[in-house]
C-alpha cells in the first residue's frame, strides 16, 4: 500500500478539521471524527481499504478509550493517532502481509499509534502556542474598540497555526512515513526481535486504556460488578458490541430510576417531618 500526495493532503485536511473549531467544532471535530474509532473509517475510505482502516481504528481506540484533556493537559493527541498513526499502521500491516482481523495486525496498529501519539502532543502544543499570538491581536482590538475584527481572531488567523502544525506535518508524515514503513519490511522480519517486541507491547497497551477508564468510574469494589457484566455477556452468550450496549443501557435506566425514586422518597419524608407538628423533641432534632 502506498499513500499519494492527494491522499496525504486529504488526511491533513481531516487533521485540521479535528482541531479547528471554526470548521467542524469540538463536538463533531475533536470528539467525533478525531477519535480513532471514527478516524479509522475515514482513513479506510481515503486509502481504499475500509476493513483494514476500521480494524486499526478499533485497535487504537482501546488504548485511548479513557483519554480526556482536563485543563488543556494532553498526554497524547488522538487526532495525530487517527490521521497519522492509522494510515501508517495500515501501510505496515499491508507490507507485512498480515490479516487485517488478526491479533498480530491489531497489536502492530496499537504500537504504531502509541509512537505517533507523542508526536501529536508536540504538534498540539505548537498550535496552542502560536494561537497565543492571534489572541494578543484580539486583545488589542478589544482595547481599541474594534470588535468587528474579533471574527478574524477566532475564525481566520488560527488557520495559519493549523496549516503549519496540523496540515503540513500530517501530509508529510503520512506520505514519506508510508515509504519508510514499507522499507522497514526487509529490515524488520516478522520473526525478528523488533517485531516480536512490537507485538508484545501492542498486546498489553489496551490494559492501560482500560485501567485509566476504571480509575474514573470505579469508586468502590461493588462498582466492578456492572463493569464486568459486559465482558461476561460477551464471553458466555457471545453477544456483539451492539447487543452488550443495549443491555448496558437497560441497566443504566434501571439504576437511574432507582436513584431518582430514592431521592424523591427522601425529600418527601423530610418535608413530612418538617411540616407535621410533633411534641417529641427527639423527632424535631
Amino acid at each position: 500500500m502506498t499513500i499519494s500526495w492527494f491522499q496525504a493532503a486529504i488526511l491533513g485536511l481531516f487533521a485540521c478539521l479535528c482541531s479547528n473549531s471554526c470548521m467542524a467544532g469540538q463536538a463533531v471535530g475533536n470528539y467525533t471524527i478525531g477519535r480513532p474509532l471514527v478516524g479509522g473509517l475515514v482513513c479506510g475510505i481515503i486509502l481504499g481499504n475500509l476493513q483494514l482502516g476500521i480494524a486499526c481504528g478499533v485497535a487504537m481506540q482501546l488504548v485511548y478509550i479513557a483519554l480526556v484533556t482536563p485543563g488543556g493537559t494532553v498526554s497524547a493527541d488522538v487526532r495525530a493517532i487517527s490521521y497519522i498513526g492509522i494510515p501508517l499502521a495500515m501501510v505496515a500491516i499491508t507490507s507485512q502481509g498480515l490479516n487485517p482481523l488478526s491479533g498480530g495486525a491489531a497489536n502492530l496498529a496499537k504500537s504504531v499509534g502509541t509512537l505517533v501519539g507523542t508526536v501529536g502532543t508536540v504538534l498540539y502544543y505548537a498550535v496552542a502556542t502560536m494561537n497565543l499570538v492571534w489572541q494578543s491581536f484580539g486583545w488589542k482590538d478589544v482595547h481599541n474598540g474594534k470588535l468587528d475584527k474579533l471574527t478574524a481572531v477566532n475564525f481566520g488567523w488560527p488557520w495559519i497555526s493549523h496549516a503549519l502544525f496540523s496540515f503540513l506535518p500530517t501530509m508529510l508524515l503520512t506520505y514519506y512515513g508510508a515509504t519508510a514503513v514499507s522499507a522497514l519490511r526487509s529490515a524488520l522480519p516478522m520473526d525478528g526481535l523488533a517485531m516480536k517486541t512490537l507485538f508484545t507491547v501492542g498486546g498489553m497497551l489496551p490494559c492501560v486504556g482500560i485501567a485509566i477508564l476504571l480509575r474514573q468510574i470505579i469508586g468502590r469494589a461493588a462498582d466492578f460488578i456492572p463493569f464486568l457484566v459486559g465482558f461476561t455477556l460477551a464471553a458466555s452468550l457471545h453477544l456483539n458490541l451492539v447487543s452488550v450496549t443495549v443491555v448496558s443501557l437497560l441497566f443504566a435506566v434501571i439504576i437511574y430510576e432507582i436513584e431518582m425514586s430514592g431521592n424523591s422518597s427522601s425529600k418527601g419524608g423530610t418535608t413530612a417531618v418538617a411540616e407535621g407538628p410533633s411534641d417529641d423533641d427527639e423527632e424535631d432534632i
